[in-house]
């Protein structure tokens, strides 16, 4: 699903393959791949084969973390 939010995020593919979108740009990734989202840009992930996604984002996103956002 492409949504945006104001958080820069890294994602490493820990596992599958992925279709990804960031703003206008799209590519397949597969484990050991990663990517950058720069604060309020469209993305979005589609998973090509079962796997796993560990994402980083600054600042922390307080709602994964049960808190309201600011």
């Amino acid at each position: 699903m492409v949504h945006h939010h104001p958080h820069r995020q890294t994602t490493y593919v820990e596992s599958g393959v992925f279709r990804v979108r960031i703003g206008d740009e799209e590519a397949i990734l597969k484990a050991g791949d990663g990517f950058f989202v720069p604060p309020d840009v469209p993305h979005g992930a589609e998973a090509l084969e079962a796997g796993s996604l560990i994402d980083v984002f600054t600042p922390a996103r307080r709602s994964f973390l049960g808190f309201d956002e600011d």
